[in-house]
C-alpha cells in the first residue's frame, strides 16, 4: 500500500489561497490515481478535484473550476492542490486518496472508488 501525509492548510481571509501538498510512500506513486476530496462537520465528503497517473488529467468538481489546481509531480512523490479566491463555505478538512486500481485513471468522483487515504489536513476561510 501507499501512505499518504497532507499538510499546507490553515486559516485564511476570504478571497486567499493556500497550497495543499500531499506526499506519498514508495516508489510505486506513479502507479496510483490521486484525488482530493473535502468534508465539513455535518456534512458528506465531497469530491474536488483528480488527477491521472502521469498527470495528463486532471477533473474538478464544477464549484472549484477555474480557482483551484490539482497537479503533481511522480518524481517528488507528491500531489498538489492551489486553491485560489477561497470562499467561506469551503471550510473543512482535505484529505487526499490514492485509486490503485488503473482503469479509471481519475476519473472516479466518490470516495469508495480510493483504497488509501490521508489524515487530512484543516483548511478554515473566515470572512
Amino acid at each position: 500500500q501507499v501512505q499518504l501525509a497532507e499538510s499546507g492548510g490553515g486559516s485564511v481571509q476570504a478571497g486567499g489561497s493556500l497550497r495543499l501538498s500531499c506526499a506519498a510512500s514508495g516508489r510505486t506513486f506513479s502507479t496510483y490515481a490521486m484525488a482530493w476530496f473535502r468534508q465539513a462537520p455535518g456534512k458528506e465528503r465531497e469530491f474536488v478535484a483528480s488527477i491521472s497517473r502521469s498527470g495528463s488529467n486532471t477533473y474538478y468538481a464544477d464549484s472549484v473550476k477555474g480557482r483551484f489546481t490539482i497537479s503533481r509531480d511522480n518524481a517528488k512523490n507528491t500531489v498538489y492542490l492551489q486553491m485560489n479566491n477561497l470562499k467561506p463555505e469551503e471550510t473543512a478538512v482535505y484529505s487526499c486518496a490514492a485509486d490503485r486500481d488503473p482503469f479509471f485513471d481519475g476519473t472516479k468522483r466518490y470516495s469508495g472508488a480510493y483504497n488509501y487515504w490521508g489524515q487530512g489536513t484543516q483548511v478554515t476561510v473566515s470572512s
